[in-house]
């Protein structure tokens, strides 16, 4: 996996810049709520490009999924960090126990 730490650098310096000036700070006065609509409205765009099968396109659009994600994350006060130390304590078990464990 990549090292998302300079997206998270950028999300975290742009916290406190110019609504008008920055989208990650527009997105982020816009509060939890909507950093998770657009992040929705990101994640349905990867999937139809998914279904359509052309691979420059899924990737621009998970690219938007994965900086989306990263901000809505940052209206909660958390990082890639935090998910990434969650994917870690997962691994080694089945996904199938995994879920049953919920």
């Amino acid at each position: 996996m990549s090292d998302f730490s300079a997206l998270t650098a950028t999300i975290t310096a742009r916290k406190g810049a110019d609504p008008a000036e920055s989208w990650t700070a527009r997105l982020l006065a816009g509060g939890p709520e909507k950093c998770a609509e657009k992040f929705g409205e990101e994640a349905i765009e990867a999937i139809i490009e998914a279904v359509r099968g052309d691979p420059a396109r899924l990737t621009a659009e998970a690219a938007d999924v994965i900086y989306h994600l990263a901000v809505m994350l940052a209206a909660r006060d958390l990082t890639l960090d935090d998910v990434a130390a969650e994917l870690a304590r997962r691994e080694g078990r089945s996904g199938i126990a995994e879920k049953g464990s919920r």
